[in-house]
């Protein structure tokens, strides 16, 4: 008897161990795509890992990162997955940048936050920042949520050009290059061109830069902001203040050029290079001239979804990454503008600008930067962009004249988004 009764614990335990393992929750694994690099990918592969230790264990939920390389480089991944119909091969979350809206709103697949709202009406996206949400509406349609984000400022050498911070092309005209440096290095391209001519109170192509349905023309011809920039644009150059090419920040870095605009999201990486070797001023993007407006467009990249049955476990990794506290240290550690305003009132992110003021200066661009003023949508992305810098050097190398430089980029760029638009009916 004793021993039938052992055997009954036995198998009683044999069996609730099987039901248990039977009535485990099964595990949602989704791939989330990405092109962060260095620091800010090292921290992102962070967040990803304590996703799933937390609110990622509690829901049954598994997320594994992959990096893709380059925003156009995973752009051009997702291209070739929807144009062959490996519908199978879609990642569930994707980071993504402008080069990949068009791309995505047409792809059939997509899953956006308008569908997620429709779905899910309690779902709660007010405490992301207007003016970063609003970069990634496109036709009307919010397409995902910001992540990274970012706008365009000026990095200059403050123990050089002292405290005052050039705020127009012509200041930086005036500005004396020490032998051996260079003041300001560049060549206009896409972003920076809505930039300029957005200060002008211009759109680069129609339809408000793209955002608001397919740009099939120019936009800066006839109300002569484009010819108004190029003209600055030769002035500055003739001064001897600009060089014709993309400086670097290693360049920067060395303290061989003065002047440099790029992403805010610089900031941390900026400060650990100089390392005190000179003392690093940030200030607002510069001005075409005394007329125009400051400012200049959001930049960055959102996470958007698709729809491969797993949304719900989508939406929960990108809630995650875009709350308070994740954007709070996402800043802290990358130079980033934290898209939650929720951020904001966090200890990391107003001591962070306390001690380093620089950190602010984005965000404080970001928000008076008129709403109007929009990043460029274009299907041609990556064409567009170089066929702006190569007529912009055309103009500088070539000696050419601001109203021939306006008929070039008339019939290149005219030309790109006639052809897009000709495949693309």
């Amino acid at each position: 008897m004793k021993k039938l009764s052992a055997l009954f614990v036995i198998l009683t335990l044999v069996f609730s161990l099987s039901a248990g393992v039977l009535a485990e929750t099964p595990v949602t694994r989704i791939v989330f795509w990405h092109s962060m690099n260095e620091e800010a990918g090292v921290l992102l592969e962070k967040y990803v890992k304590d996703f799933n230790d937390t609110v990622g264990a509690q829901l049954g939920i598994e997320a594994e990162a992959v990096y893709q390389g380059s925003y156009a480089q995973a752009t051009q991944k997702l291209n070739a997955i929807l144009q062959a119909g490996n519908f199978a091969e879609l990642p569930d979350v994707m980071q993504m940048d402008a080069t990949g809206k068009v791309a995505y709103f047409t792809s059939g697949k997509a899953y956006t936050v308008d569908d997620l709202l429709r779905d899910k009406p309690d779902t709660d996206v007010s405490g992301l920042l207007g003016a970063a949400m609003g970069n990634w509406n496109y036709t009307g349609v919010q397409l995902g949520v910001p992540f990274a984000t970012s706008t365009t400022v000026t990095y200059y050498n403050k123990t050089v050009l002292g405290e005052a911070a050039p705020e127009t092309f012509a200041d930086i005209s005036a500005v004396t290059a020490p032998e051996g440096t260079v003041v300001y290095a560049t060549v206009p391209n896409t972003t920076t061109l809505a930039n300029w001519l957005g200060q002008l109170g211009s759109y680069v192509v129609n339809n408000k830069n793209g955002s608001e349905g397919s740009a099939d023309e120019l936009a800066c011809i006839e109300n002569g902001a484009l010819e108004t920039f190029l003209t600055e644009w030769k002035a500055l150059y003739q001064s001897g203040a600009l060089q014709n090419y993309a400086g670097s920040t290693d360049e920067f870095v060395a303290g061989k050029l003065l002047i440099m605009t790029s992403s805010s999201s610089k900031v941390t990486s900026l400060l650990a290079s100089i390392g005190g070797s000179f003392e690093l001023g940030v200030s607002v993007y510069p001005k075409v001239n005394a007329d125009a407006a400051f400012g200049a467009t959001v930049s960055g990249s959102c996470l958007v979804m698709f729809d491969t049955g797993k949304q719900e476990a989508a939406w929960a990794l990108e809630n995650y990454l875009t709350s308070a506290d994740v954007q709070a240290d996402f800043a802290v550690g990358t130079g980033y503008i934290p898209s939650n305003s929720g951020a904001l009132e966090t200890e990391a992110w107003k001591q962070l600008v306390a001690a380093q003021p620089a950190y602010n200066v984005g965000l404080e661009q970001l928000m008076a930067t008129p709403a109007d003023m929009r990043s460029v949508t274009v299907g041609p992305s990556a064409d567009f962009y170089y066929a702006i810098q190569d007529c912009v050097s055309e103009m500088l190398d070539s000696d050419l004249t601001p109203e021939e430089t306006v008929e070039m980029m008339e019939d290149e760029l005219g030309g790109l988004l006639t052809q897009y638009a000709m495949a693309n009916p």
